[in-house]
């Protein structure tokens, strides 16, 4: 050697690795990931519904064993007016020894009541009642209700608080 330094461009080139990748395949990913994840989402709506719904039913059927209870203690059920049971939430009324607070619609709000005063125009008397619930589920594109009575739990295809009309009338309407 004669005292002068020698290189070779190659030895300052990168040379590119062939690990990783690339921004194509990165957002391909990403793009199937959120088809598959969006198709999830949307198959899990009617279950959401139909898990209220068995809300709605469960809470229909523990009202009314704790109607039944009250019933048990002095042979007639407590009585409200509509305005009254969406208030006082217990059963029976002003104590609450059976059910303090009664349970709400999973979307909100009370759940239906008919009248079993004394004045009630629904035929209901303390000797009857009526609690019910709107469910989303449909039959043959027909809304359905699930109610409580003094008769047990059922599901209907009629709406209880339709006193009076068709199937319902002249008589308490929870069958």
């Amino acid at each position: 050697m004669n005292g002068k330094l020698t290189y070779n461009k190659r030895m300052f080139k990168k040379e590119k690795s062939s690990t990783g990748f690339t921004l194509i395949e990165l957002l391909v990913v990403i793009t199937i990931i959120g088809i598959l994840s969006t198709t999830v989402l949307v198959s899990l709506g009617g279950a959401r519904s139909k898990a209220r719904d068995a809300t709605r039913k469960s809470d229909i059927r523990n009202m009314t064993l704790a109607m039944e209870l009250d019933y048990s203690d002095d042979d007639k059920y407590s009585r409200y007016t509509t305005e009254e049971w969406t208030t006082d939430q217990k059963i029976p009324k002003g104590t609450g020894t059976y059910m303090d607070p009664y349970p709400v619609d999973p979307q909100g709000g009370a759940y239906g009541w008919l009248e079993n005063n004394v004045a009630s125009a629904t035929l209901c008397t303390d000797q009857l009642y009526c609690v019910y619930a709107t469910l989303e589920e449909q039959k043959n594109g027909k809304a359905q209700w699930f109610a409580g009575s003094a008769k047990g739990t059922r599901q209907l295809e009629y709406d209880p608080g339709d006193a009076g009309n068709g199937e319902n009338a002249g008589k308490c309407p929870c069958w």
